[in-house]
């Protein structure tokens, strides 16, 4: 009788283990030990899912593959648009497809590291998330200014001093006003802080400037939080002052903190410009960019891209270890107030299903010029990267993906 039992309780705990095994989320191991799986096996539609792919390809961004070139006909024609950080010709459209974290296609060179231009944004907000985490920063509602010491740029000549140059070794301080000091991290994350100044060269209104040359200078200025504007001066700000609390390379910070416990490749690059170093405790430390609109910003492939959303599509878990905490998650997919379908950066939120109508309310995007975008889906368990994208194809990808994945 005890010999029936105890077949019975082994019986019932193999029974276990197995549900066990079939209920839990897979994470791929490091670099290549990604498993792969069928449409079927994942319970989507093969045709359907080559037909998206196929979509894809036929939607190849129009703009020049020098992207140097491409700089000079768009963001270059501005004032103070000239380059300062460096560029790379780009390959052809690449995407993958991750279905319940296996991959389920892969179109183009998933391995080749290119530009991803804004999709960097969210790599800022990552390594300001982990030192919200650590208490480094007490709270995204404190104002930015009592974090900053006086930033010392180090000149590219060299330091050299001469007659003509009195002053230009000062201290630089970011939040020198009043109104400059009621920024909040909160406000610098949501792109809605309307700070004044000049950062690297590049003045914060001549980027993207009005239409109205009489009002670069002149406009009245919004209270920090009223007002949306997407300014990439602003964001290189955040990253300045994002190295200011860490006190070493955010590169050094992604890849410790993130990218190797993910098991992303070693490939990846984060730079900033050739005029973007400062003195950090007695070492020149460049400050990177939040993306490649004057060139720099992350290179990365496509692989390490879906990593990343996938991390995030896991709210910030990996396997057994929590890389970024649930409440950072959160608080990076709520609406901003000012723009309801932009969350922190560069975390495109689909409040209403305004940003992508084929898409749920739940779902979010990580979006970069190129287009370069990490799709992430809750609903469906899907992260989707597609580079070199026509913009206005995006939605219709995310359509064909999702009707391919709803197809049993």
């Amino acid at each position: 009788m005890r010999t029936k039992i105890n077949c019975i309780a082994i019986a019932l705990l193999i029974a276990s283990s197995a549900q066990a095994q079939r209920g839990a989320v897979y994470y791929p191991g490091p670099g290549d030990d990604w498993q792969r799986r069928t449409p079927q096996q994942v319970g989507m539609d093969a045709a359907l899912l080559d037909s998206a792919v196929a979509f894809a390809r036929a939607n190849e961004s129009t703009a020049p593959r020098d992207l140097e070139l491409a700089h000079h006909q768009t963001f270059g024609r501005e004032p103070f648009g000239e380059p300062v950080g460096p560029f790379a010709d780009r390959g052809d459209p690449t995407g993958i497809i991750i279905k319940n974290g296996y991959i389920v296609a892969e179109w183009g060179d998933p391995r080749r590291v290119d530009m991803t231009f804004s999709v960097t944004k969210s790599f800022v907000s990552t390594v300001v998330g982990l030192a919200v985490d650590r208490g480094m920063i007490r709270s995204v509602n404190d104002p930015v200014d009592p974090y900053m010491a006086p930033v010392f740029v180090i000149p590219p000549e060299g330091g050299n001093r001469h007659a003509g140059g009195l002053g230009e070794g000062r201290a630089m301080r970011l939040f020198d006003t009043e109104r400059e000091r009621r920024i909040t991290w909160d406000h610098l994350l949501r792109q809605v802080s309307d700070w004044e100044g000049t950062l690297w060269g590049k003045p914060d209104w001549a980027d993207r400037p009005l239409q109205n040359p009489q009002e670069w200078l002149t406009r009245p200025r919004n209270e920090p939080g009223a007002a949306y504007e997407y300014n990439d001066v602003r964001v290189n700000l955040l990253a300045l002052a994002a190295l200011n609390v860490w006190r070493r390379p955010l590169p050094q910070v992604l890849r410790e903190q993130v990218m190797d416990p993910i098991g992303a490749s070693s490939t990846w690059r984060w730079t900033g410009y050739d005029n973007s170093w400062v003195l950090m405790d007695g070492q020149a430390v460049q400050s990177v960019s939040g993306g490649g609109h004057w060139g720099g910003g992350m290179f990365i492939d496509a692989r390490d891209m879906a990593r990343f959303g996938y991390l995030t599509l896991r709210r910030g878990r990996w396997g057994d270890r929590r890389i970024l905490s649930e409440e950072w998650v959160r608080m990076a997919t709520t609406p901003t107030p000012a723009q309801p379908t932009y969350g922190f950066m560069n975390w495109f939120v689909n409040t209403d299903r305004k940003y992508l109508p084929s898409a749920p309310a739940t779902a979010f995007a990580h979006v970069g010029n190129g287009t370069n975008v990490i799709y992430v889906d809750p609903d469906n368990d899907l992260v989707v990267v597609a580079r070199w994208i026509a913009n206005n194809a995006v939605d219709g990808l995310v359509q064909r993906v999702i009707a391919a994945t709803s197809r049993r």
